[in-house]
């Protein structure tokens, strides 16, 4: 017999589990993009001061891509006990530990007090940072995605993915602040600390809205019948990463090959660019950090009208237009920058990010819809997180590197383009799924995948 589907919330309920997800994100992503913004500035010198600069631009970088490392560890467990326990729980987790991570950095002595112990305990928080940010996208995309409207969910669930953006503007607009308002002296010995010490603040406000949300009605659903079957069959329910690479491995290895150029592209736009735009063209530090400001500003508006677009034409078309746009992009964008104008700078970012949400926007439903409910968040996960070891981790690092070597844009151009090649092959081999339905059964050894099925497909 088939289940009924779960009924849609009311509409006043949608908007109010849009904003749980997007204040937290928004809230991890801060904190994490303040990590890296902090790393180009001033971690060099207040870590790494033995070093070369542009050698300790690299090591700070390097502690930057080590939160890229925990985060397949985050997306394991989070995944495996949001598929089994819910997924608010595990988002109320992930962001204690973010914000509690991110606040202690605030408060870390410098390699001038206390020696090489400085950058260790820097090291060991960015780590946290980062299994944090692994179990924290999943759930946040999920919990949109299994309230919403399947005929609108590549809007609705591109609204936790404009708290990348939007974390970006924060965290962008209140170090441009202080390096406008502080001298350099100022801002290098104690000004760095507040926005990390923000952080708290802003974490209790978030809690405060995130426990307001209900489950996913979806998971519920999926849950009870779980147990039904469990019951009814006197047999375990198997591991959800078991599930996972069983019935999706395919599509976990297109979700990574769909992360390539997004993740890469983005982090050498908005983190990358402070290095190579105050080193190569020699940009003040506040001119370049104000034309990634205003270019974030630009990306969180685009990105649900991406997510709009991607429910009317499909996930993967929009999303090949912003693999296309970015490669074809890379060689103006450097270009623009080695002008030194601020409003080629400011035109340069704000092309690279609207771009960029193209790919971005429909992510989130896209990812979603690949997997079945008990394995979603897991699939999802594992898909992104893993992905972002080799593409938005070594990204700054890599960037910085050949133009240390080879002194020139165009080698980092090549880099970007290469991926976004592997973007385009990934997408261009999956198949479309704008119209499946999230209220599916659980595959068995005997059965396709349940993620198959439309939305006009009854559920099992």
């Amino acid at each position: 017999m088939a289940s009924a589907a779960p009924a849609p919330p009311p509409p006043a309920s949608l908007p109010r589990i849009v904003a749980a997800s997007l204040i937290g994100t928004t809230i991890e992503w801060y904190d994490f993009f303040l990590y890296g913004s902090a790393a180009a500035l001033v971690f060099n010198r207040l870590f790494f001061p033995d070093s070369d600069p542009l050698v300790g631009t690299l090591l700070s970088f390097l502690t930057y891509a080590v939160g890229f490392a925990a985060r397949p560890l985050g997306a394991l467990v989070f995944g495996h006990y949001g598929d089994r326990l819910g997924r608010k729980k595990l988002l109320v987790l992930s962001l204690v530990l973010m914000g509690g991570a991110t606040f202690a950095i605030g408060l870390l002595p410098t390699h001038a007090t206390v020696g090489t112990a400085a950058p260790v305990l820097l090291t060991l928080l960015r780590l946290v940072q980062g299994f944090a940010l692994g179990g924290e996208w999943g759930g946040a995309v999920l919990l949109v995605s299994e309230h919403g409207d399947a005929r609108r969910r590549g809007f609705w669930a591109s609204w936790p993915q404009t708290g990348a953006p939007a974390g970006q503007l924060l965290a962008t607009g209140v170090l441009s602040l202080l390096t406008a308002v502080l001298s350099d002296d100022a801002f290098g010995s104690w000004g760095w600390r507040i926005p990390f010490l923000l952080s708290g603040v802003l974490v209790i406000v978030g809690l405060w809205i995130r426990l307001s949300v209900d489950e996913s009605p979806v998971f519920k659903q999926a849950l009870a019948q779980a147990e039904a079957r469990k019951a009814t069959r006197a047999e375990a329910e198997k591991l959800p990463l078991v599930s996972v690479l069983k019935h999706h491995w395919r599509d976990v290895l297109v979700a990574m090959g769909a992360r390539m150029a997004e993740n890469i592209s983005y982090y050498v736009i908005t983190a990358f660019i402070l290095v190579y735009a105050t080193t190569s063209a020699g940009v003040s530090k506040q001119t370049a950090l104000n034309a990634v400001l205003i270019a974030s500003a630009v990306h969180f508006a685009v990105i649900p009208a991406w997510g709009a677009l991607s429910d009317r034409v499909g996930r993967r078309p929009v999303y090949l237009l912003g693999a296309v746009g970015v490669g074809l992009w890379m060689f103006p964008f450097f270009s623009l920058i080695d002008t030194g104008g601020f409003g080629n700078l400011i035109l340069a970012v704000t092309v690279g990010l609207v771009l960029h949400g193209a790919m971005y926007a429909p992510q989130a439903a896209f990812f979603s819809e690949m997997f079945a409910t008990r394995m979603r968040y897991s699939g999802a996960s594992i898909g992104a997180q893993f992905a972002s070891v080799a593409a938005g981790a070594p990204a700054p690092l890599i960037a910085t590197a050949l133009l240390a070597d080879y002194d020139s844009s165009t080698p980092i151009a090549l880099y970007v383009i290469a991926a976004a090649v592997l973007t385009v092959v990934a997408v261009g081999v999956a198949k479309e799924t704008r119209h499946r339905d999230l209220t599916d059964g659980e595959p068995s050894a005997d059965t396709e995948p349940a993620t198959t099925r439309t939305a006009d497909t009854p559920a099992l």
